[in-house]
């Protein structure tokens, strides 16, 4: 009498181990998810930035100048004067006149705001500025 593979099969002891499969998937999905979102989150300043196609820029040491629609700047996520603003910006380019300095301006700012802000970047010799929008 022949037996067959089946039979031989069932007598086995059912696989008690996890499987892992389902878990790492879930991880995965949860690493993507968070790796979309997290550049989103470097901001706390709440801008109406201009919609507009732009390649990406890398995130080497940055300085973010933020000017809000009241007309209030922000460096690195901390309010400034106009005044304190260009002693920083001084203190700067002293430090690396390379340095890169991304313009967050919100799209109601008035103009005068922004050419103001770039006229002092000019004076102490920053030049390598990235103006930030949202993409389209």
């Amino acid at each position: 009498m022949m037996r067959n593979n089946f039979e031989r099969e069932e007598l086995q002891a059912p696989l008690s181990e996890i499987n892992m499969t389902p878990l790492v998937d879930v991880m995965l999905v949860l690493l993507v998810i968070f790796l979309v979102t997290a550049p989103m989150l470097n901001s706390v300043i709440k801008l109406d930035l201009p919609a507009e196609s732009a390649a990406q820029i890398s995130e080497e040491k940055t300085v973010t100048i933020s000017v809000k629609s009241d007309g209030k700047y922000f460096l690195n996520d901390e309010e400034v004067s106009v005044g304190a603003l260009e002693a920083q910006l001084k203190i700067l380019a002293k430090k690396n006149p390379k340095q890169q300095i991304h313009l967050r301006a919100d799209v109601n700012v008035n103009y005068g705001k922004v050419s103001h802000l770039l006229a002092a970047l000019q004076r102490v010799g920053l030049s390598n500025i990235g103006f930030i929008t949202e993409p389209k």
